[in-house]
């Protein structure tokens, strides 16, 4: 019914929401406080308890429940894409851990001692948080934008040659803009809830013009990372090779745009509307918005799960020698593909049923990570495919193989002819499904 990619995508929708929460919000809250502290302000204390207290709820539950969701869905989806980022950059993620660690510890101490110990000392820890959040992110950036641009890491195999590349700071600096912007529209609902409507109204004031610096340095930089794109996915995004890139990418553009208009007209020209009704509405549309820009993300990556380097199917499409890593396509173009998978050992591929099964088993492993199998699946379903291409035999779906790789997001199929033979007889049996 559903693809892996389509899961992994869902919960990292629901994921970015509380994790660049987590991480701009505190930039807002030390920037009150200070004000707090330097003004002699003690009625703003009651927006820096209420804030942090949604962030320590929603961030740290919400976001952490669906931080595990992502490495546990990933790794049952893509577990070879998994291994090969963690033997790259686990000592990124290593110390990426370090400052969440001080994150939930500086957390925990900041909204205990809220107006307990000196001020000074608790700015400090505030900032402590806010440093330790963003250094989170720069870590988790690098590892991110090696799928989709991998520097010269294919050469020389070396870590920062493949961390800081050609995407890194675009999409740093990207993600720093929606972080504020994110907290920017928390920051408004909590403070539309305060007791004293002047003060609450000043935060609104405040938090808005974070909320549209973020908006429009998140746009302008969002330009600059489209820009930095591999050619193969400015082929896919805008010319043509996958339309429904371009739709997502002007469903993430209007969304930020409609909250973009939403912190000028109800944050700063009419705050007093600004209330947790339309806030909740923005937070709707800026999820919707974010979710467009995370499958655009994925999609333009395809067809690899590492950009030239490892497939969506998670076989490895190119020698790279610094790291002894030889092309696993090539292999099994010349071997065979399903002399090499385990499972599909004790089938008898002179047995019709066990031709059927070990079919099976190669769409799985060859298209299954992108398409499902079934006539009503969500993404891309091989039966509602098969019945435009409208085969009279098993053999014009086995000679159609030959043509994945002339696909700008397809790979190239990875067997010999018995394992094209194999699919084709599996993929003739299933139910053809019309649109």
């Amino acid at each position: 019914m559903i693809t892996s990619g389509l899961i992994i995508a869902i919960i990292a929708s629901f994921h970015i929401l509380p994790s660049h929460l987590a991480t701009g919000a505190f930039w807002f809250n030390v920037y009150i406080e200070r004000e707090a502290v330097r003004k002699n302000r003690p009625e703003l204390f009651e927006f820096l308890k209420k804030f942090t207290l949604l962030i320590l709820i929603f961030s740290f539950v919400i976001g952490s429940i669906t931080g595990v969701g992502i490495w546990y869905s990933a790794t049952v989806a893509s577990p070879r894409g998994i291994s090969g980022l963690i033997h790259n950059y686990v000592w990124g993620w290593a110390t990426e851990w370090v400052f969440f660690i001080l994150e939930i510890a500086t957390i925990y101490v900041y909204y205990y001692t809220l107006g307990r110990i000196d001020k000074e000392s608790h700015l400090k820890i505030g900032l402590t948080y806010a440093l330790a959040a963003w250094i989170s992110m720069i870590i988790i950036t690098g590892i991110l934008a090696f799928m989709l641009t991998t520097g010269k890491w294919s050469e020389t195999g070396g870590f920062f040659d493949g961390f800081f590349n050609e995407t890194y700071w675009p999409q740093l600096f990207v993600r720093t803009s929606m972080m504020f912007g994110i907290a920017g529209l928390y920051a408004v609902i909590v403070a539309s809830r305060m007791k004293n409507d002047e003060v609450g109204k000043e935060i609104i004031k405040k938090a808005s013009i974070w909320g549209i610096a973020g908006m429009v340095f998140g746009a302008i930089f969002s330009l600059w990372y489209l820009q930095k794109l591999p050619e193969n996915a400015k082929e896919m995004a805008f010319y043509g090779g996958l339309p429904y890139l371009k739709t997502l990418l002007y469903v993430a553009g209007t969304s930020y745009v409609v909250v973009l208009l939403y912190f000028v007209f109800f944050g700063l020209i009419r705050p007093r509307y600004a209330g947790v009704v339309s806030g909740i509405i923005m937070l709707i549309v800026l999820f919707v918005g974010i979710g467009a820009g995370e499958g655009f993300r994925e999609g333009v990556r395809r067809p690899f799960v590492i950009s030239q380097y490892m497939y969506g199917n998670q076989l490895i499409g190119r020698d790279i020698p610094a790291k002894g890593i030889k092309n696993e396509v090539e292999r099994y173009q010349e071997e065979g593909f399903i002399k090499n998978i385990y499972w599909a050992g004790g089938l008898n591929l002179e047995e019709p049923k066990d031709r059927i099964k070990a079919g099976r088993i190669l769409t799985l492993y060859v298209c299954g990570n992108c398409h499902s199998l079934e006539v009503n699946g969500i993404i891309r379903p091989l039966p509602v495919l098969l019945s435009r291409l409208d085969p009279e035999s098993p053999d014009d779906i086995a000679d159609f193989m030959d043509a994945l790789g002339d696909y700008p997001y397809m790979p190239p199929f990875p067997g010999n002819d018995e394992d094209k033979a194999l699919i084709g007889e599996f993929l003739f049996t299933l139910p053809k499904g019309g649109m």
